[in-house]
């Protein structure tokens, strides 16, 4: 497995068809296709991530076998006292092969580099089998957060957050 930070427009245009997969596979029973394909439109289609990326997002591609597998995203707020994953996301055919596992590894290993003490994200309530999957891995439900995000469509989501000991990168 590799993670490469996204730089280029054919790494940004990789990370856009990996949503469309995965959001379309995965979040059309939760929310409907409708709100997936606003939501890819409005935050994930290549113009919306390279935007994202100008603000300060990293994004990060997941390869295994010659195949792109995941994305991550990340974001540090201003004051250096949390990072939020905005995006963590594996294919259908790459989940229960441990990808998501070390895409939050290098997040906590982002932190503990910059001495971040906090990792949060935020999680659709109906999205069960992510937010039992958070919760395995330390994080704590911290609030609901109902976000209005355009064209009538809301995010019903939890927020979750973890705690991130100073131990070394990768221990």
């Amino acid at each position: 497995m590799t993670i490469t930070k996204v730089q280029s427009p054919a790494q940004i245009a990789a990370v856009a068809n990996l949503a469309r997969e995965i959001w379309t596979e995965h979040y059309a029973p939760i929310i409907g296709l409708a709100q997936v394909e606003y939501m890819l439109a409005t935050f994930q289609s290549e113009q919306a991530i390279a935007g994202q990326i100008a603000g300060g997002y990293a994004y990060y591609l997941v390869t295994h076998g010659g195949q792109d597998v995941g994305y991550l995203a990340l974001l540090e707020n201003a004051d250096g006292t949390t990072l939020m994953i905005s995006k963590i996301y594996v294919t259908k055919a790459g989940r229960g092969g441990g990808f998501g596992r070390k895409l939050l590894d290098f997040a906590e290993d982002v932190c503990r580099e910059r001495q971040i003490p906090a990792l949060w994200l935020t999680v659709n309530k109906n999205n069960t089998g992510s937010v039992a999957w958070y919760t395995r891995m330390g994080f704590k439900n911290t609030g609901a957060i109902v976000q209005d995000i355009g064209a009538g469509f809301v995010m019903d989501d939890y927020r979750m957050e973890k705690t991130i000991g100073s131990h070394a990168p990768g221990v």
